[in-house]
């Protein structure tokens, strides 16, 4: 087996300036076979020509800043290549507490170490592998160019590629035929074959009898159907070991904790018999231990503990309840049972945990240790686990010096079953005993909660219907309470606006005055502004600040609302814009110098002399009146210009 482990040693994908470089340990058959220093192009090349069965690293993150670079990258790893994250899927551990597991030593600071920690440990079965593909492949045959604009060859030249992509579609159906896979196809027809032919192929990628092709005319894609998000599944479905301590009774606890210390599972049931027990163990991992927290141990526990054919435990001399709540402290128990099954379970792996020590001490890296402790936990000696677990032939064992007990006996059979027997048939009549005194209990306790349940169903019906009731009320007085806003917001308005109406009222009453409505420029906003305070009738006079800004759509709105005339400042025509005089004229809009009317504002009003206004609109219209008269002389001239012009060319062409 081929393993490829790497780690950054500078850079990240994440970066547009310095790209990442990695560390790479190559790992052939557990022996390191070489280490090297390279880019992810490089890796890349690495991966495709030597196809290693695995790629091992810490995290995925270090290949791909997101999932969509991750699929991509995954799509270009070869068939047989794995890609594992030896850190675990969804729940993450740190590299260094993986290869504790595995007597490893990887340091922070190395990035070859930890390259190396990650290629071993996904040798030996740790890690998580990296699922980004559904069991379907879908095979794209299509053009390898563009047609183009074409010339004298077109046709043949497009007849050429469209029969190669044919020819190369007919010979991939072919290989999957030939492999017995089941598949759909989807045709695009063109001029002279096809343009594009879709395979899609109910079976892994892996399992492909095709290769992706590029060639002069046609191009063969293979891409895995892409899950909705990424999964990961163990690499090896080998369950850990554990050490199990359970508290029986009416309601039953379970603790456990790994050969590390570290707790794995809290529980506790009602009525959990030893085959509920064993099943929910079976869940949890590989029970190694069976402890109690009794002497002797219960036969509930021991009938587990056979099951598994697991070690016993059971403490020296019963634990008190306050050294239970201070072994268990902070470990988040919900009741004493669990409290005291966790008990069990921490003080068996404590009487074990300098064992374990020295263990880690003569254990070469490598190895994992949870294999080694358990068999060192069964009597055998490190030398003769190791040997097994590396494949050589084991030393004989030497046996124990004469007088010296183990740790467990074994009792003897029949007794012990006779003995177990009449416990539970003990155990069973006072069982059956307090169910029938209590039986007329609960007979009176189920129907009082029954009536009390019944009571409870019509008051919450009440409530809840009160409740929709509410809520369509406060929905409804929400709505009242927003419309209400915004009348009272449209009413103040308004208000204004009649104050400000009856100002111009009165200032129209004025003898030889006109009255004016002032913006500050002549642009859609201020015009708006205007329209929605005062209001703008026909025959209005407006008068504005500063004519910068000045468009001629403004000019031909301004136009349509028919006002008497725009009041523009300075003291004659001749001053202001040429090009805003000749839209306004364009469009009949009257334009007339503040300073000739006299005009006199006050904030958005003001007056103008009636006698000087008029005078200036006079003035308007003689302007309008020559305009008119140029324009229709501009208009005969450019007529008789193209008479003599049509006039001259038939005088050379008939001569």
């Amino acid at each position: 087996m081929k393993v490829f482990g790497i780690d950054v040693i500078k850079g990240s994908v994440r970066s547009r300036t310095r790209r990442p470089l990695y560390a790479l340990v190559v790992l052939e058959d557990g022996t390191v076979s070489s280490t090297l220093q390279v880019t992810a192009f490089r890796l890349s090349r690495l991966i495709a020509a030597e196809e290693p069965d695995i790629l091992a690293t810490d995290s995925v993150q270090e290949l791909a800043p997101d999932q969509h670079d991750l699929v991509a990258f995954m799509q270009t790893l070869p068939t047989q290549t794995v890609l594992v994250q030896v850190t675990g899927g969804e729940r993450k551990e740190t590299l260094q507490k993986v290869a504790t597991r595995y007597n490893i030593v990887a340091e922070k600071t190395d990035p070859f170490a930890e390259a190396g920690a990650a290629a071993r440990i996904a040798y030996l079965g740790g890690g998580a592998e990296v699922v980004a593909f559904e069991n379907t492949t879908e095979i794209v045959v299509s053009r390898h160019r563009s047609p183009g604009r074409g010339g004298w060859s077109q046709n043949r030249y497009v007849r050429k590629m469209h029969g190669a992509v044919r020819e190369k579609a007919r010979e991939v159906e072919g290989h999957l035929v030939a492999a017995g896979l089941r598949y759909e196809k989807s045709e695009r027809l063109a001029f002279g074959g096809f343009s594009r032919v879709d395979f899609t192929v109910y079976a892994p990628r892996g399992a492909i009898p095709v290769r992706a092709y590029t060639g002069a005319d046609a191009q063969v894609r293979v891409e895995g159907k892409k899950l909705d998000r990424i999964r990961y599944r163990p690499l090896t479905r080998k369950r850990r070991y554990i050490i199990v301590g359970i508290d029986p009774g009416t309601t039953t606890g379970i603790g456990a904790v790994n050969l590390d210390g570290e707790v794995v599972d809290i529980y506790s049931s009602r009525q959990m018999g030893p085959s509920e027990i064993i099943e929910h163990l079976t869940g949890v991992g590989k029970p190694l231990v069976i402890a109690s927290d009794v002497t002797p141990m219960p036969d509930a526990v021991e009938k587990v503990r056979r099951a598994f054919n697991a070690i016993a435990y059971v403490p020296p001399q019963d634990r008190s309840v306050e050294g239970k709540v201070e072994m268990t402290a902070g470990t988040g128990y919900a009741n004493p049972h669990e409290r005291d099954a966790l008990s069990a379970a921490l003080d068996a792996y404590r009487s074990s945990k300098n064992k374990f020590l020295n263990i880690a001490k003569r254990v070469p890296p490598g190895f994992d240790l949870d294999e080694v402790r358990a068999g060192v936990l069964r009597g055998r000696s490190i030398e003769a686990v190791l040997a097994d677990l590396s494949g050589r032939p084991a030393a004989p064992e030497e046996k124990p010096p004469a007088g010296e007990t183990p740790a467990v006996l074994e009792r003897d059979e029949r007794d012990e079953r006779l003995l177990q027997l009449e416990r539970t048939a003990k155990r069973l009549k006072e069982f059956v005993q307090e169910l029938e005194e209590g039986f007329s209990e609960k007979d009176g306790e189920i129907a009082r909660l029954k009536r009390q349940i019944r009571r409870e169903r019509s008051e919450r019906g009440r409530e809840l219907q009160r409740d929709t009731e509410i809520t369509k009320r406060d929905a409804i007085i929400k709505n009242l309470r927003k419309l209400l806003r915004k009348e009272e917001k449209r009413n103040k308005s308004l208000m204004k606006r009649i104050e400000q109406m009856k100002r111009v009222e009165e200032l129209q009453v004025g003898e030889g005055q006109v009255p004016v409505k002032v913006i500050a420029s002549l642009t859609h906003d201020a015009f708006g502004g205007l329209v929605a305070d005062l209001g703008i009738d026909e025959g209005d006079v407006i008068s504005v600040g500063t004519t910068g800004g000045w468009g001629r759509s403004v000019v031909r709105e301004v136009a349509t609302m028919q006002v008497a005339a725009v009041v523009v400042p300075g003291a004659s025509i001749e001053e202001q814009d040429q090009h805003l005089v000749a839209a306004a004229l364009a469009v009949s809009l009257p334009l007339v110098p503040a300073s000739a009317i006299g005009l006199v504002v006050q904030g958005k009003i003001g007056v103008a002399d009636e006698g000087r206004f008029a005078a200036a609109l006079e003035k308007w219209n003689a302007r309008v009146a020559e305009h008119e008269k140029k324009k229709k002389e501009a208009m005969l001239t450019q007529v008789f210009k193209e008479y003599r012009t049509e006039r001259e060319k038939e005088v050379r062409k008939h001569g």
